[in-house]
């Protein structure tokens, strides 16, 4: 693709929610609200935000200089700005981590569909906190009805995707979003008005600071990190079609404010009506599969109508959270593809819709009939977890701060931050002195906090 006929997105609005709709994802709804709840409550939240405001939002304009001034994928980027040298590898692990994330990440995906299906249809009506955690097991573990729910969700991202920047991602961010932050809300103003919710919202506001310790503080670096999808290529991939006039701070800043109110927002929604019922939310698949459905039949049970309504509204906000994800991710290896080779948008679209359909029916299997076939001791899906999340993210990340930080020219980063000094940038030093110093130091300690090495 020449230099000239790259597309844009429409508006700085369609720019900044397909951005956030990148950042927002499942993370927000079950390990923000987690994290915050054990972790010293508002406390936490604290933390999380100076996190975000001096941590990941630097990086994120990092990686928004790193697309808007390359004007190419996040595959190419490294090797337009940095031509001739080893810095090429930075894109292509952005590439490669994304399509990886996108491989496993759609069949949970996937799950929400099937729990729409159940939820739309009477499935959670009248059953017992065993038959939830039952009707989870014998569902994630069926060799075929997690694949059909998988090939329905690529379909659906790929329909997006093929469409293009402005009709598919653009378009439908400015549907999606909207939809996510209405939803979310009607959830949270149902669940605080149950009977005994005050104790939720204390367990997730009330400041808790004897819950405060260093893995604490290394736990809201780590979310911050991966809650704003830093360091997987989609923000640079983005970036590269925003146009001149985006004020890459502010677009930044509107990100994360967006990502932490729905990571807010859902814990509005869990703590309230799990403590008004007294269950004690857990973490990960078990919560949204298993006790928020049990949660949602004895807190609404009174009202058989609000509980259906509620059970369907969340779970297509879970649908939603993770589609607008899957678009981005999905748009990383297609605009490479594109790109590198070449390949018509359709042709680069349903070649990597292909693929990560293997990888998802692999890493769906896994879990099931093919849960002997392991990786050091971890399925093949938990596998592909760990090596994303845990390294091939921090170590992205890192290394687009380092570059952006030491190597890329000055004038190049001024002109970016102040769009060629139409703008001004007052937090320009603190910026590059966060990219070069504290970003890596701070990204470091979570990579090895995350592999258990700090003991």
């Amino acid at each position: 693709m020449r230099h000239h006929e790259r597309v844009s997105f429409g508006s700085r609005l369609g720019a900044i929610l397909a951005a956030a709709g990148s950042a927002v994802g499942l993370g927000n709804i079950w390990r923000f609200p987690f994290e915050a709840g054990n972790h010293g409550g508002a406390a936490f939240i604290l933390i999380y935000l100076g996190c975000v405001f001096i941590f990941g939002l630097p990086i994120m304009i990092s990686e928004f200089i790193i697309g808007r001034h390359s004007k190419a994928s996040t595959g190419r980027a490294y090797a337009v700005l940095a031509p001739g040298t080893p810095w090429k590898w930075v894109g292509y692990l952005g590439v490669l981590t994304g399509f990886l994330i996108l491989g496993y990440y759609s069949v949970v995906s996937g799950w929400t569909l099937e729990y729409i299906f159940q939820a739309a249809t009477g499935g959670f009506s009248g059953k017992t906190p065993d038959e939830f955690v039952a009707m989870f097991n014998d569902f994630s573990k069926d060799p075929l009805r997690p694949l059909l729910w998988l090939f329905v969700f690529m379909g659906l991202t790929h329909f997006v995707i093929v469409k293009g920047v402005k009709s598919g991602i653009e378009k439908s961010s400015k549907i999606m979003m909207p939809l996510l932050f209405v939803l979310i809300i009607l959830l949270a103003v149902c669940s605080i008005m149950l009977p005994g919710a005050g104790k939720g919202i204390e367990f997730l506001l009330k400041p808790d600071f004897s819950k405060v310790t260093s893995d604490v503080f290394l736990g809201a670096m780590g979310q911050a990190f991966f809650s704003l999808s830093l360091g997987m290529g989609c923000l640079s991939t983005y970036a590269s079609y925003f146009s001149k006039d985006i004020r890459l701070g502010h677009t930044a800043m509107s990100v994360g404010l967006i990502d932490t109110c729905v990571s807010v927002l859902a814990g509005l929604v869990i703590f309230p009506a799990a403590f008004s019922v007294g269950i004690q939310p857990d973490a990960g698949p078990s919560l949204i599969f298993i006790t928020l459905p049990n949660v949602f039949q004895q807190a609404f049970g009174n009202i058989p109508a609000l509980a259906y309504i509620c059970a369907v509204a969340f779970y297509v906000l879970l649908a939603l959270a993770a589609l607008t994800s899957t678009i981005s991710l999905h748009e990383v290896a297609t605009a490479f593809l594109h790109e590198k080779f070449q390949f018509s948008r359709g042709k680069a679209a349903r070649l990597i819709s292909c693929l990560c359909l293997l990888i998802g029916i692999v890493a769906s299997l896994s879990l099931g009939d093919w849960s002997e076939y392991r990786i050091a001791s971890l399925t093949i899906f938990d596998a592909l977890d760990f090596l994303t999340a845990k390294i091939m993210l921090p170590f992205g990340g890192m290394l687009a701060a380092i570059f952006v930080g030491w190597f890329l020219n000055r004038k190049i980063v001024r002109d970016e931050v102040t769009n060629n000094g139409r703008i001004k940038a007052p937090y320009y030093s603190l910026f590059l002195f966060i990219l070069k110093f504290v970003a890596p130091i701070g990204i470091s300690f979570i990579f090895i906090n995350e592999l258990g090495w700090l003991g």
